[in-house]
């Protein structure tokens, strides 16, 4: 390769193929433009040395007047034939600096010229690509509004003898993404409640945005009552109040809850289920000393062993089962321990008690009626016969 050297306009008496000199444009037509180099003759630049990437017409890349650095690339004093190319000043200077920027892992911008099947073009010296997987964190199906907007890049990968320069600017949003979420969970604190939307469902939860970092949300954690498909509480972009539950800033996780941030099935419990109130409930578990039953999502109350029947039971099991519909009776609500004590032998000791009650009514009733047929005394009755006979 032969090595490059400056030349000025006024020196340039004579120049040689490599060197680089300045240039101002005299002419431009369709696909070529005409400079001068202060040389015996003007130059020529075709529409292909003009620039690395693609140009349409001459007229979009200069005009008459510019001034410029140019390479010569051929040069033929007999047919007075010289080529200069403004592509190549800027592809060299520019291949040093992507270099060096790659390397220091620096920030660019740059302006979309093109867009072309599986990515984007832009100028930054050579001609730059972006895949369509470095373009965004997320996924995009259509990329005809990028053209003409300036993005952020990093450059990932160079191969100056393939001319190929590789960008990202995914690379750029995530390394932003991770310095916001550093300071995230620097700032978030085990207790808070946080505003957050709804980001991805899976079978044991899911994932809350909280403005930058993703917590989540156990399937426990949804909703006081039980919950078997996240689903069915909340879907992708709902806007949801979380508390923090636990940081781990280490492994960068965070667990929240929704159900925290809601009023909880015990909070009116004792307006709701007062003593002496006959229920229907649930049996949810049999265990040896009695049956929890369910009252109400979320709310359980237990009937001990001697409160399930008036015989004498040895196993809940012998009288109950899961899933069984049952009338209890409140005996006693203590909230602030979420305990209700409830009693199916109650319930059938009322009905006894009630049915004795109206027996009892019936035949003092009977009894009433049978003393007084009728209803007429014997006064009225022979009062009425006395009249007839006056």
């Amino acid at each position: 390769m032969m090595e490059e050297t400056n030349v000025s306009l006024t020196d340039a008496t004579t120049i040689s193929v490599g060197d680089v000199v300045k240039a101002t444009v005299t002419k431009v037509e369709d696909k070529q433009a005409l400079v001068d180099l202060g040389y015996k003759y003007d130059g020529l630049i075709p529409i292909s040395e003009l620039s690395p990437l693609h140009v349409e017409k001459v007229s979009d890349v200069v005009a008459v007047g510019d001034t410029f650095e140019v390479k010569v690339i051929k040069l033929n004093d007999e047919k007075e034939e010289l080529v200069v190319s403004k592509k190549a000043v800027a592809m060299e200077s520019s291949w040093s600096e992507l270099e060096q920027k790659m390397q220091a892992g620096e920030i660019i911008e740059a302006t979309v010229k093109e867009v072309v099947k599986g990515g984007l073009v832009v100028d930054v010296g050579v001609r730059g690509f972006i895949p369509a997987s470095m373009v965004e964190r997320h996924f995009v199906e259509d990329f005809s509004d990028y053209k003409g907007k300036t993005l952020t890049l990093k450059v990932v990968e160079m191969d100056k003898e393939k001319n190929k320069v590789i960008l990202s600017h995914k690379a750029v949003l995530e390394d932003e993404a991770k310095v916001q979420k550093q300071s995230i969970m620097d700032k978030i604190q085990v207790g808070q409640v946080l505003e957050g939307t709804v980001q991805r469902m899976t079978d044991f939860g899911v994932f809350v945005d909280i403005g930058g970092v993703d917590g989540l949300v156990h399937v426990s954690e949804l909703a006081w009552n039980r919950v078997d498909k996240p689903s069915d509480v909340v879907k992708e972009g709902d806007k949801v109040h979380v508390k923090v539950l636990k940081i781990d800033r280490e492994n960068e996780r965070i667990g929240l809850s929704i159900k925290e941030t809601q009023a909880g099935p015990w909070a009116n419990v004792a307006e709701d289920f007062k003593a002496g109130s006959i229920l229907n409930g649930t049996v949810k578990r049999l265990v040896s000393f009695g049956a929890f039953i369910e009252l109400a999502p979320g709310i359980e109350g237990l009937v001990h062993i001697s409160q399930i029947a008036n015989r004498r039971v040895n196993t809940p099991s012998e009288v109950l089962k899961e899933g069984q519909e049952v009338q209890v009776k409140v005996l006693d609500v203590v909230p602030q321990e979420q305990r209700i004590s409830l009693s199916i032998r109650a319930v059938e000791e009322d009905r006894v008690e009630q049915a004795e009650r109206a027996s009892k009514r019936e035949q003092q009733q009977f009894t009433q009626e049978n003393n007084q047929p009728m209803g007429v005394t014997l006064g009225e009755l022979f009062g009425d016969l006395k009249d007839k006979f006056k």
